[in-house]
């Protein structure tokens, strides 16, 4: 790997765990700002990604809906209280072409519950598409490809 691919490389990790960071320390108003001003995050179960239309459990098509997604979180929903952590690995890019960086990577999303408990929420991979955005690099697309699509509680916050 060239220093530039390196380079690329690192500042890619660096979004990627800073995206799971941001969600585990509940700075959830941070999470629309790693993306494009017309942003797109979906939520798509593994068996409808085969199929067409891809059937989304949670989409969002800019910044200002994923906006309205936390103030939602903090003003109006009522979900189960709870600590996420995201684990996220095997970052591999698939392709780099002038600035978009098309990126997979595993996830594994582990919640405990107020009183200690942990058990595994939710694995998968994510499908990105990275760009560079005035000098910094965000999301164009983060689609979170669910293996355990029988999500046990309500899908609060984002994968």
């Amino acid at each position: 790997m060239n220093d530039a691919a390196s380079q690329a490389y690192r500042a890619i990790q660096a979004l990627e765990y800073r995206y799971a960071r941001l969600l585990d320390d509940d700075r959830l108003e941070e999470w629309p700002d790693l993306f494009v001003e017309r942003g797109i995050y979906k939520v798509i179960p593994r068996e409808n990604c085969q199929r067409q239309p891809q059937l989304a459990i949670l989409f969002c098509d800019s910044r200002a809906m994923m906006m309205d997604r936390v103030r939602s979180l903090r003003e109006a929903n009522v979900y189960n209280l709870h600590y996420p952590r995201h684990v996220v690995s095997n970052i591999e890019i698939l392709s780099a072409t002038d600035g978009v960086f098309e990126v997979a990577a595993c996830y594994t999303v582990y919640q405990t519950d107020l009183e200690g408990q942990t058990r595994l929420f939710s694995v998968g991979q994510y499908r990105d598409v990275i760009t560079d955005d005035g000098g910094t690099l965000r999301f164009r697309e983060k689609i979170a490809i669910c293996d355990t699509f029988n999500i046990p509680n309500l899908l609060a916050i984002p994968l």
